[in-house]
């Protein structure tokens, strides 16, 4: 059985990658569907891909940082004026610039820390009271296999996956009882655009080759989320870990 059909989904970074492919997984299954992402001429290039694959489709699009919190809200607040109603956000925008501790590019942390924590809790933020007055939703975010290991250069990347972990689980008790969900798409190795903001040339080279050899397609991991979300209204899935049959580490 298909719980996924009519469901208003939102999804930020939207663009390219997981989501992207998220978009269009859900697309296929009947979804209403809520765009967002800082490129705004991609998303409308997939807009206009996914309807003219399935021309009943209902979609809109925003460009939107995440790290502004008024942005964020004003996407949520578009997608409630359109479709009167939110089911599930996917807060998957997110960053990679790994570094070692002692390379002190305090400007890159601190761009972890606003996309990766405080992204997602603007998402979180928005969304929670419209939930709660429905009486029903789905708060999904992207964490990573980085949120149970930290190996040398990601402590910073790993800090703000930690981070989720723990504010994911904190929404999970706190929302007990009120049909909202909370879950986590936690996956190893994986063939995004990640690697791209990783400023050290032989680090972001070595990163490449490592998630082509031995990383998850982009499919496998939107399939994890499109997984969770196509569950029963009494069945949360809290945290799915991931990774390709080949991954080495962790």
């Amino acid at each position: 059985m298909e719980f996924i059909q009519n469901k208003v989904v939102v999804i930020t970074g939207a663009s390219s990658g997981i989501g992207k492919e998220t978009a269009t997984q859900l697309a296929a299954k009947g979804a209403k569907l809520v765009l967002g992402a800082r490129r705004e001429s991609a998303l409308k290039d997939l807009s206009d891909s996914l309807k003219e694959s399935y021309p009943e489709l209902e979609i809109i699009y925003r460009s939107v940082d995440v790290t502004k919190n008024e942005e964020v809200k004003e996407l949520i607040d578009a997608a409630q004026e359109r479709f009167g109603r939110i089911d599930v956000i996917f807060n998957n925008a997110g960053l990679m610039p790994i570094s070692e501790l002692r390379d002190g590019k305090v400007s890159e942390w601190e761009q972890m820390m606003s996309v990766n924590v405080m992204g997602a809790l603007y998402g979180i933020n928005a969304v929670l009271p419209i939930m709660e007055k429905q009486g029903s939703g789905q708060i999904i975010t992207t964490d990573s296999v980085a949120g149970h290991f930290t190996g040398a250069g990601s402590a910073v990347y790993s800090g703000t996956k930690y981070a989720m972990r723990a504010i994911m689980e904190g929404l999970r008790v706190e929302e007990v009882g009120k049909n909202i969900k909370s879950t986590m798409i936690s996956p190893g190795h994986a063939q995004t655009a990640l690697a791209q903001t990783i400023s050290d040339p032989e680090t972001r080279a070595a990163v490449k080759a490592t998630e082509m050899n031995e990383g998850l397609n982009v499919k496998d991991v939107a399939s994890a989320v499109v997984y969770a979300i196509n569950t029963e209204d009494t069945v949360a899935i809290n945290e799915v870990i991931l990774r390709s049959t080949n991954q080495r580490d962790y």
